[in-house]
């Protein structure tokens, strides 16, 4: 299967799990697995989350921000893959002047 984000419609969702400003994303779902590319725009957040029955891979592609993984903040940046696993939390925030980009794959365990 080949997922063309650049053919799918762009969906825009404000103050996403609790975040800052909006999280805009080109999402596949077939039911069980969500595949994204997301921007977050300077001052952008998606909120602190737990991830109860998922776990989330998250490939930064341009820009740097900031990951709150289970309570301690580390910069990332583009090239970074950041892994959440089942049962755990996090957040991931736009913290520069320019925006972060990422895909992001979010399976159902």
């Amino acid at each position: 299967m080949i997922i063309r984000f650049d053919e799918m419609d762009l969906t825009v969702l404000p103050a996403f799990k609790g975040g800052e400003k909006e999280y805009r994303a080109k999402m596949f779902f077939d039911g069980s697995n969500r595949i994204m590319k997301g921007t977050l725009i300077p001052g952008a957040s998606i909120g602190m989350h737990t991830h109860e029955d998922s776990s989330e891979t998250i490939f930064i592609i341009k820009g740097q921000g900031s990951l709150i993984d289970e309570g301690e903040r580390k910069k990332v940046s583009e090239g970074d893959c950041l892994y959440c696993p089942k049962g755990h939390s996090h957040s991931l925030i736009n913290d520069s002047e320019s925006d972060l980009e990422f895909y992001a794959v979010v399976p159902i365990q």
